[in-house]
């Protein structure tokens, strides 16, 4: 009697136990398996620039925005907020940009984070401000200033 007494509790742990695992694999997403310092941002579908993308979550600061835009010239500050991992948002733009067509120059990356892009006649500089979990990104793009012509090292007469 004491035998199936054990079966009979033994059966259901067994089950219970194995249900949980199970279900409990079925619950991991890709997003928990990925390392942390990958991005997890998305972009957003309106953007003020078509082809300078702002993480999903994001807020235009109207009021501390303008752009400006003629033929062959683009120029514009634009500010958002939100709340993101600061990481997260710099290796958003390091990803993203690439994508369209912009070129990292370089970037500064303690405290507050500057990112600096080009490509042919234009110039992006991000800049993301920190505080807590809230981020301001300031965007601003304009054209590139023209190569000024070499001095030469020989004195004119």
């Amino acid at each position: 009697m004491r035998n199936s007494l054990k079966s009979y509790l033994i059966l259901p742990a067994i089950c219970y136990l194995l249900t949980t695992v199970l279900l409990g694999c079925a619950g991991v997403s890709q997003k928990d398996i990925l390392p942390q310092d990958k991005p997890l941002l998305e972009p957003q579908v309106m953007l003020k620039f078509s082809d300078i993308p702002v993480p999903l979550g994001f807020k235009l600061l109207a009021e501390d925005s303008y752009t400006f835009e003629s033929v062959g010239i683009r120029v514009g500050i634009l500010k958002y907020y939100g709340n993101a991992n600061v990481e997260q948002v710099v290796n958003f733009y390091k990803d993203q940009m690439p994508l369209y067509n912009w070129n990292l120059l370089n970037a500064i990356e303690y405290g507050e984070r500057l990112l600096n892009f080009d490509r042919e006649a234009e110039t992006c500089i991000v800049r993301l401000l920190p505080k807590g979990n809230h981020i301001t990104i300031s965007i601003a793009l304009g054209p590139k200033s023209e190569a000024k012509p070499k001095k030469s090292d020989k004195p004119v007469k």
